[in-house]
Parts: structure tokens; C-alpha cells; sequence
């Protein structure tokens, strides 16, 4: 995937959860922090200035646990084209032995930054993001 991000996180003290692990809700924000970082990453100024994301449904597979301390790799990237206002995003989390231990599958619909409104995604808006 040519247009994919790549992004480290670390498992601090504040992501850990009573059972020892990174707690889900911390997952959904990593997944939501490269994203943002990919936008910021690929898109153009202008873009940024007029357009803003938002989630629309988040689908998450856990098949591994990270504690504390643990640093895994995110991957993120746009699968297919965007239908209407949205967008699916992909991000994969890789531990240190090279398992994919988490792995999400997030809607993002666009909104006109100025009126709050839904809208189609531009083929230029899109058109950075998909192999």
C-alpha cells in the first residue's frame, strides 16, 4: 500500500487498564490519533482548512493483549474509494513479534468545516490517500 501511515505507540501507566493491558477505549484513540495523523500527513493545506472528519462507526478485532511498557507499530490506510460522504479506514497494530494483535475497521464521513454539513468526498480529497 503505497499511501499507508505508519505510526509507534508505547503502553504508559495512563493506558492500562485493571486487567494489566491496554484498555479498549485507549485502542479507539490510537486508531483515531493515526488517522488524524495520516490526514495531516497527506492532505493538502487547503484541504485541512475547509474539511473535517468525523467517525461515523468504529469495528475493532482484539486477538492480543499489550501491557505496560509494550511498544506496537500502527499501520493505517484507505482500502477502496469513498462512497458519498464516506470514507473506510484500516489500521492494523503489530506487536514486537510481528503479530497483527489488533485490528480495526473505521467509517469517517466528511463535513464542510465552515457550515458543520455533510458532503461528497472531493476526488482531489481522495484521490492522495488510495493506491
Amino acid at each position: 500500500m503505497s499511501n499507508s501511515h505508519t505510526l509507534t505507540f508505547t503502553a504508559g501507566p495512563e493506558h492500562i487498564d485493571e486487567l494489566g493491558h491496554v484498555n479498549n477505549a485507549v485502542w479507539v484513540n490510537w486508531i483515531q490519533d493515526i488517522a488524524t495523523s495520516h490526514w495531516s500527513a497527506v492532505a493538502s493545506e487547503e484541504h485541512q482548512r475547509a474539511y473535517v472528519w468525523v467517525v461515523t462507526r468504529h469495528e475493532i478485532d482484539y486477538r492480543g493483549n499489550v501491557t505496560l511498557g509494550d511498544t506496537v507499530e500502527a499501520v493505517t490506510f484507505i482500502p477502496e474509494g469513498p462512497t458519498g460522504a464516506r470514507f473506510d479506514r484500516r489500521v492494523d497494530f503489530t506487536n514486537a513479534a510481528g503479530k497483527v494483535i489488533v485490528s480495526s475497521r473505521t467509517t469517517w464521513a466528511l463535513l464542510d468545516r465552515a457550515s458543520g454539513r455533510l458532503l461528497r468526498v472531493p476526488k482531489e480529497v481522495a484521490a492522495p490517500f488510495l493506491s
